[in-house]
């Protein structure tokens, strides 16, 4: 049985208008490329995995589903739901046809996933102007899922977090706790430990620049068609409505932009009365 609000969409908007959080929203803020744009999917202290839909229009975000029930992340002591403010870097991709060299694992299928450790919780779809402070490489059931570390630009302590030794330095125990938190999450679900390419260690900025600009060129090629945004493993969309000369490339009055469903927004509705309390606080099945 699906949850009454599994064909909720969250979309983003610019100036009242649609826009793919996966393909329309710049990576980088401002011209230097020192300050990029994140779009928050979880907020922090949130169990519920909302995450951008590829293959739809536009791409909104929609929480996940697996067993044909809305999937939430578990509460593992002492973590409660996610411990950052979670998302992904938009015009990324980590391309599954690629192998990297130093993890050994082809590439998810995903934006950057990113973890944005300030102070402020942010709401799903805002978008967060963020420094890069490192990166942590999880390998997820064979696949590299880059973790990247970073800060919300108007977090009183980001005028002295610039490097991945800061972070310790500021927020100590926070690195350790978050690949505490990557490696035991799906143990409740009666998955196995994650592991960590690298020994479960945090690169610096200068590696995680490196890795953003790698699947930056990645996404590129995918929009402009030189990678095919359909396989025997994924149909991506790639519609937006900026990128001119890309495969995607629609206007507002095209059909398909069209046909978006008007903003339907409504007070939140009761808890399913069907989850299990303890579904939150332990293992226990809803």
């Amino acid at each position: 049985m699906l949850f009454v609000d599994a064909e909720h969409r969250v979309f983003v908007e610019q100036s009242g208008k649609v826009v793919s959080p996966f393909h329309d929203i710049p990576l980088f803020a401002d011209e230097s490329k020192t300050v990029l744009n994140m779009i928050v999917e979880v907020p922090r202290w949130t169990n519920a995995k909302m995450e951008i839909s590829k293959e739809e229009p536009f791409n909104p975000i929609k929480q996940d589903i697996k067993k044909g029930k809305l999937r939430f992340v578990r509460n593992c002591f002492p973590h409660h739901g996610y411990i950052w403010n979670y998302g992904a870097f938009p015009q990324t991709w980590e391309d599954p046809n690629v192998k990297h060299p130093e993890t050994g694992a082809n590439g998810d299928n995903d934006p950057l996933d990113v973890c944005e450790i300030g102070e402020a919780v942010g709401y799903t779809g805002e978008v967060k102007q963020v420094k890069v402070l490192g990166i942590m490489a999880l390998l997820d059931e064979g696949e590299t899922d880059w973790k990247v570390l970073v800060v919300d630009v108007k977090d009183p302590l980001a005028p002295r977090l610039n490097d991945i030794e800061d972070v310790e330095r500021h927020l100590p125990g926070l690195i350790r706790a978050t690949n505490e938190w990557f490696r035991i999450y799906k143990i409740p679900d009666g998955k196995p430990e994650n592991v960590f390419a690298f020994s479960g260690e945090a690169k610096s900025k200068k590696y995680a620049v490196e890795i953003i600009h790698e699947c930056h060129e990645a996404w590129r090629k995918l929009v402009m068609g030189e990678t095919s945004a359909s396989s025997d493993a994924y149909n991506l969309s790639i519609l937006n409505t900026t990128v001119k000369g890309s495969k995607g490339y629609v206007s507002t009055s095209d059909p398909v932009y069209a046909s978006l469903p008007h903003d339907s927004r409504q007070p939140p509705a009761p808890v399913d009365p069907s989850i299990s309390k303890s579904f939150f606080i332990s293992s226990a099945s809803a």
